[in-house]
């Protein structure tokens, strides 16, 4: 392809930024949609392979491809699309602006990175392995030049789905007899080496690899030839990062020799467990050492029993045999300068790092103000004042991304909290409307959505949008994120009209901007048809929800997460039209594509579970609901524990469905054990506790118990009308409640006086 060739007639190519083993990257512009593009283009298929095998290797190449479209997670590269064309098969991606880790390095003479970025890169480069691992995708071939590092700090990993691809369309000499790819050994897993069973750990050990070479300047077995390194892996355990550079957290370091375990079972279970360590040890109290003091006790490892590996010798049987013929072609991989041949390379040693230093006294909480303290002094400056200083933006970035990470771990109190003095931090010495400064309090307003506090939340979106509109512009994808994030914060206040108009405007920018089939466009149609439903405008939402279910099933999957979310609220909105028997299968339906994906226990599961139960027991069907409830409640308990907001649901869906039956005194017990735990881990006035409460004085007065019921009604009401108003329809339902009950107490004077009041029907007393 030439120059200015064109693919398809919408995907210009211009330059080529990348080569490899099977193809090309070349910067490219989508020409539909007016954007920057990266396009990968695989190498041709010539005539000299037969039918079948180019029938197998197209087929393998749209099904790894699909798999990675469908992968939409902010550490990982987009891909927007991919083909055949002329006989190259390609993929679109998106353009990255920064470098990959192996760049950095050379980059850095070497050098190891700072400790800040080192934690940060371990920090994002696990969450992504962990939705990547959730969706079943194992990545295979991990290593510093397949994570990139944006200019913001953003970290990515690319290629998913690709390594695997190379094992089909290479056929060369670099395969074991079970068809492991092989590359440079340096970041390879034991398992992987030896053709043995590959899972989710196998990532996690090339991780370990990458984030030792990272912290010390060289991976742990960077040794003269291909099959040294291989005997490294399967025999030897690594020397601790510390060993080389004192001044690494001592988390940090039990982190790496972790993942390095030779058995998969001995590395932590998964990548969220990693990066619930990562992210505990940043903010936990940490005593920076000096440099050249050498690692204290306890740092010592005892070695551990070696992977066996088909084709290594036995440990301890004397000299290694030699090399099978799979890996004598295979590279040693870079070395530092000055290395010699057959000998463990000592890193680089390292300056003692200063940002690191700060950053890690820092990530405490109790030194946030004696951090506010320090940091104002070191902004303030005689006039004229001197911009801030590297050292000061490294801090703060730093810090930024840490409570990225406490919100991934759903620790928004935290994150919260960090966010927000990052935040006046970067607007005193930013200033109020830099992109950095408004990032900031983006993420404020997003932590106060997601700790149910929707009026803070749009007071901060408010500002925000206005600052992003100013400095960006009206149609950037910025500030159209704060706009959406505004809608949704007025949804969530009951200001369903507002929300909607907000949300159309949104929506038609972002299909003039990106298009209509964009993850974010895709996202913003999803909430107006949310929006639209509760708006009583069900026949709309439902055409809106189904033209997102098949968008999304058609480019990300019919089993892919955001698919089920939408069929999930079109099942909902089928169960307000009446369409019940149509919204069960729909519950269903996602129910078992979540337990396929996720698992039986996973909670998007459980919710899936939950509404069918409830949907069962709407159309009539309530003992096969209370079995569905049963079993909910069981796995929540087990999953969150008997007080967990959601065991406590399926328990008060229990409860309902008891009562459905007739079986009133079970009910009661039930329903008044909920209202009690609800009151305490809640509070009496939560809309949940007063729906248990009421569900208790409806079982009294089934059971004929009606001066009980009436006290309860009553206190409901008085709750409702001081928390939400004497007029809203919640405290009017409430109040004919309270009516009924005088009537089934002979005095109907006083019930008909309540109804002269009231309007409205009453609350439902289903889930």
């Amino acid at each position: 392809m030439g120059d200015s060739g064109l693919i398809q007639g919408r995907y210009r190519l211009h330059e080529v930024i990348g080569r490899g083993g099977m193809g090309e990257v070349w910067r490219a512009t989508d020409e539909a949609l007016g954007r920057g593009v990266a396009v990968k283009c695989l190498k041709p298929l010539g005539p000299q392979h037969d039918p079948q095998f180019l029938s197998v290797v197209r087929e393998r190449f749209r099904r790894e491809a699909r798999v990675a479209a469908a992968l939409q997670h902010r550490g990982i590269t987009v891909v927007h699309d991919f083909g055949e064309y002329d006989g190259v098969l390609f993929l679109v991606m998106e353009l990255l602006e920064g470098r990959n880790l192996s760049q950095l390095l050379a980059a850095n003479a070497q050098h190891p990175l700072p400790v800040q970025d080192l934690v940060e890169i371990a920090d994002q480069v696990a969450d992504a392995l962990a939705y990547t691992h959730r969706q079943g995708i194992v990545h295979r071939d991990l290593k510093p030049a397949n994570i990139m590092r944006l200019a913001d700090g953003t970290v990515k990993i690319c290629d998913f789905g690709i390594a695997r691809l190379g094992t089909d369309m290479g056929f060369t000499s670099k395969l074991t007899g079970t068809g492991i790819a092989m590359g440079t050994p340096h970041y390879m897993s034991p398992e992987q080496i030896g053709g043995g069973e590959v899972d989710h750990r196998s990532d996690l050990y090339s991780l370990g690899c990458v984030l030792y070479e990272l912290a010390t300047g060289a991976p742990p077995f960077d040794l003269g030839d291909s099959w040294a390194i291989l005997i490294g892996h399967r025999d030897t355990v690594p020397r601790p990062p510390r060993s080389h550079r004192a001044e690494l957290p001592p988390y940090f370091d039990r982190i790496v020799i972790d993942l390095l375990a030779k058995v998969p079972e001995e590395r932590p279970s998964d990548a969220g467990d990693l990066r619930r360590r990562i992210v505990s040890g940043r903010f936990a109290p940490v005593a920076v050492p000096v440099p050249g003091t050498g690692v204290g006790p306890g740092t010592e490892l005892a070695a551990t029993a070696p992977y066996p590996v088909p084709g290594f010798p036995a440990p301890g049987t004397g000299a290694p045999a030699p090399a099978p013929a799979w890996a004598r072609e295979m590279r040693g991989g870079h070395r530092p300068a000055g290395a010699s041949a057959g000998t463990a390379t000592a890193p680089r040693p390292v300056a003692h790092d200063p940002a690191a230093a700060v950053l890690t006294t820092e990530w405490t909480t109790a030194t946030r103000a004696s951090d506010a303290s320090s940091l104002a002094d070191e902004t303030a400056a005689p006039a004229p004042a001197p911009g801030p200083t590297a050292e000061l933006l490294a801090v703060l970035a730093g810090r930024y991304r840490a409570a990225l990470g406490l919100g991934r771990l759903d620790r928004w109190d935290e994150a919260e909290s960090v966010h927000r003095s990052v935040a006046e931090h970067r607007a005193r010495v930013l200033g109020d409307d830099h992109p950095d400064t408004l990032t900031s309090r983006y993420e404020v307003g997003f932590a106060l959505a997601r700790l149910n506090r929707p009026a803070d939340a749009l007071d901060v979106f408010d500002r925000v949008a206005e600052g992003r509109a100013r400095v960006l512009g009206e149609d950037h994808p910025d500030t159209l994120a704060a706009r959406q994030e505004r809608a949704y914060a007025l949804g969530r206040l009951g200001r369903h009209t507002e929300a909607y108009e907000l949300y159309v405007d949104v929506l038609a920018a972002r299909e003039r901007t990106v298009g209509p089939d964009h993850p974010d466009t895709l996202r913003c149609r999803h909430n107006l048809a949310f929006t639209l439903g509760r708006l009583g405008r069900l026949e709309e939402s439902y055409r809106a929800a189904n033209e997102v279910v098949e968008a999304r099933a058609r480019l990300l999957g019919e089993d892919h997460p955001d698919t089920l979310v939408t069929r999930h609220e079109v099942a909902y909105t089928l169960g307000r039209l009446g369409r019940g028997q149509e919204a069960l299968a729909q519950y269903r339906a996602v129910a078992d594509a979540r337990a396929a994906a996720l698992g039986d226990e996973h909670p998007d599961t459980l919710t899936a579970r939950y509404e069918t139960g409830v949907c069962l027991g709407r159309i009539g069907q309530a003992a096969d609901a209370l079995d569905v409830c049963r079993e909910v409640v069981a796995a929540r308990t087990r999953v969150q524990g008997s007080d967990g907001p959601e065991t406590l649901r399926a328990r008060h869906a229990l409860a309902v469905n008891l009562g459905r039956l007739g079986r009133w005194a079970e009910a009661l017990d039930e329903s008044e054990s909920v209202r009690s735990a609800r009151e305490r881990v809640l509070g009496p006035d939560h809309h949940d506790t007063l729906l248990s409460h009421r569900e208790t004085a409806v079982a009294l007065g089934r059971l004929g118990r009606w001066e009980e019921a009436l006290t309860a009604h009553r206190a409901i009401v008085a709750t409702r009308t001081r928390v939400l108003g004497p007029d809203h329809p919640d405290t009017l339902a409430g109040r004919e409640d309270e009516a009924r009950c005088l009537a089934g107490l002979g005095r109907p004077a006083e019930a008909a006086g309540l109804r002269r009041g009231a309007s409205g029907a009453s609350a439902s007393d289903a889930p």
